[in-house]
């Protein structure tokens, strides 16, 4: 009403008080204003401003009531605080169990579940993947929390602090998008429901924070997610490559045939234990050139380490679209080293206690030497 206060003719003002009388018993529309000044001087400038004023009331009547009606339900970086807790329980679960080499509870494809677990892919640089995403789902959660109550660290406003949420859960659906890849080509028919709830969640994790800062922002960051995410996947290819493949240094060449020498002698438990997997058909499938089957070996030690039945996968030499030897190919490499034990499969390092139990060996004299190595075999794993 203010912007008709202001005109000064004195046709309008009278209308424009018989309008106000008018509005005081019934809201005042467009077309009763374009009635009442039909034929004034300007009468078409005032009713586009009155119009202007009506929709904006309207507008921030409206957007009034949505701020009410969500500021009565949950906030979005509320859910982000509910998904991130819900994934630190979990990845903190599956890190206990992966620190003290027992077995996570598997509701749904127990066994296969197992072999991703153990895997060398539940590993990266070293670092269990459960410690890592623990870490992820505990940063995400500490920051949604911290917006959700608008008291941010280090004086980080809203907009930072959202930005550094959209990052953060970037990387983790990126990292999810991978294993949910690797859980696909590499353990076909495998069931791994920790795998499948995690990506769940981070993915819900990156459209809940995407959605509260809206997807303009989001476009306008979409060089920096790209960036994230092209470096997540460049380490977790990088780290697997070192794991799983030849070295780079091979180039094209043809590398011939090598055995590999083990210096360090046999303990009397690692001599127990590989006569007890040879007599249980446990075999060892590996390559010459593969850091981690000659760090197997020496964990046996010299003389233990002939008597393990290993079958060598590229005994005529390797060169780049060398195939590998038929048994091999047969039972389907995925990576080195590989164990066959009782009909299961076991991918990676192996200490003596996971020998031990897929095995079923009974240790006897040797149960508290056992459970050394596998206190020392955990605390290794827990060091970057």
């Amino acid at each position: 009403m203010a912007t008709f206060i202001n005109l000064s003719s004195s046709p309008s003002s009278i209308i424009l008080s018989n309008i106000k009388h008018h509005h005081h018993h019934h809201p005042l529309s467009c077309p009763y204003i374009h009635t009442q000044l039909k034929g004034v001087k300007g009468y078409g400038r005032l009713v586009l401003v009155k119009c202007l004023n009506e929709t904006n009331r309207d507008a921030v009547e409206s957007e009034d009531k949505l701020v009410g009606s969500a500021g009565s339900g949950i906030s979005a970086y509320s859910w982000c605080a509910g998904l991130g807790g819900l994934g630190f329980l979990e990845t903190g679960y599956l890190t206990y169990a992966k620190l003290t080499g027992s077995d996570a509870f598997c509701p749904v494809g127990g066994g296969s579940c197992g072999d991703v677990l153990n895997s060398d892919y539940a590993v990266v640089y070293g670092i269990p993947l459960p410690l890592i995403g623990m870490f992820a789902y505990g940063a995400a959660t500490f920051l949604a929390l911290k917006l959700a109550s608008k008291d941010l660290p280090f004086g980080m406003d809203e907009n930072n602090g959202g930005l550094i949420l959209l990052g953060t859960t970037t990387a983790m659906a990126t990292a999810s998008a991978y294993f949910l890849y690797i859980l696909s080509t590499q353990f076909p028919g495998a069931s791994c429901s920790y795998c499948l709830v995690s990506v769940l969640l981070s993915f819900s994790l990156f459209l809940t924070t995407a959605k509260n800062l809206g997807w303009q922002k989001v476009r306008d960051e979409v060089g920096l997610q790209l960036c994230i995410a092209g470096l997540v996947f460049a380490a977790l290819n990088n780290s697997y490559s070192a794991t799983l493949s030849p070295p780079a240094r091979f180039g094209e060449k043809f590398l011939p045939y090598f055995p590999t020498e083990i210096k360090a002698p046999s303990s009397p438990l690692a001599l127990k234990l590989a006569t007890h997997l040879r007599s249980v058909g446990a075999k060892m499938y590996g390559a010459f050139w593969c850091s981690h089957c000659l760090e197997q070996k020496e964990m046996f030690g010299r003389e233990a380490a002939k008597l393990l039945d290993y079958v060598e996968c590229y005994p005529d030499g390797f060169q780049t679209g060398t195939d590998l030897s038929k048994e091999c190919k047969k039972i389907k490499i995925e990576g080195f080293p590989m164990w066959v034990i009782n009909g299961q499969v076991y991918k990676g390092l192996q200490d003596f206690a996971e020998l031990a139990k897929a095995s079923g060996f009974e240790a006897g004299e040797f149960s508290g030497e056992l459970a050394e190595l596998a206190k020392q075999s955990a605390e290794a794993n827990m060091q970057p």
